[in-house]
């Protein structure tokens, strides 16, 4: 059987819950995860993107089974145009290839852009839509959820990770805002919490996923 979705998936250990993209529970069809050799967080979320090592990933894509292609980190955004010329599948690098939509909608301002890494995330991962950076917040350092994907860590308490999430944006929505954009495919798991919070909508790749390929995504983490 063919998977639906091949997720290229970065060298990491910390546990992907039901709602993160590299868990095969996410999904209601198959899901054919491929690991990049040596594509560390650290290596990945930078904020010179231009100097990833994406050899790897191409050289993947070239193996990838699914109907849709995706990546397991948004910071990949940079690379979207790259990679999605070697292949005639649907591929999607990131949430933030979702501003194509969302900037016909809202203006910069009213688009809040929760990031794994805020220091990291330039105007060049937002390609022509630079003029969003205005809107960017990430994950405190101090922050749970931070600490075990930096880290790498073997364990996560995702009410821990949810509070934490919930806050960081609770500090930073303003009356303006009328959208919220995950970058991280590790904060879907955290989506509904975000919807019943705050009452926005919200898009992160999960949706991106549905919309070419729909009754792929689990319902429960389509918000």
């Amino acid at each position: 059987m063919r998977p639906a979705v091949t997720i290229l998936q970065l060298d990491t250990h910390f546990p992907r819950i039901p709602g993160d993209v590299g868990c095969p529970q996410t999904y209601t069809a198959m899901a054919e995860i491929i690991r990049i050799p040596q594509a560390t967080v650290a290596g990945i979320v930078s904020d010179k993107p231009d100097q990833i090592y994406i050899a790897p990933f191409a050289e993947a894509i070239q193996h990838a089974k699914g109907d849709v292609i995706v990546t397991s980190c948004g910071f990949l955004s940079f690379w979207q145009d790259h990679l999605a010329d070697l292949t005639s599948k649907p591929f999607i690098s990131s949430a933030l290839i979702g501003l194509n939509d969302l900037a016909q909608r809202y203006a910069p301002a009213e688009i809040l852009i929760l990031t794994f890494d805020a220091d990291s995330l330039t105007p060049a991962h937002l390609g022509a839509f630079a003029d969003h950076a205005t809107g960017i917040v990430g994950l405190p350092k101090h922050t749970y959820l931070r600490q075990v994907i930096a880290g790498d860590q073997p364990n996560l308490d995702p009410d821990v990770a949810r509070a934490d999430v919930v806050e960081t944006v609770r500090r930073a929505l303003t009356p303006h805002h009328k959208h919220i954009l995950l970058e991280c495919t590790n904060l879907p798991p955290y989506k509904a919490a975000l919807v019943a919070a705050f009452g926005l909508p919200v898009m992160d790749i999960l949706s991106l996923i549905e919309n070419i390929r729909p009754n792929t995504v689990h319902p429960d983490f389509l918000g």
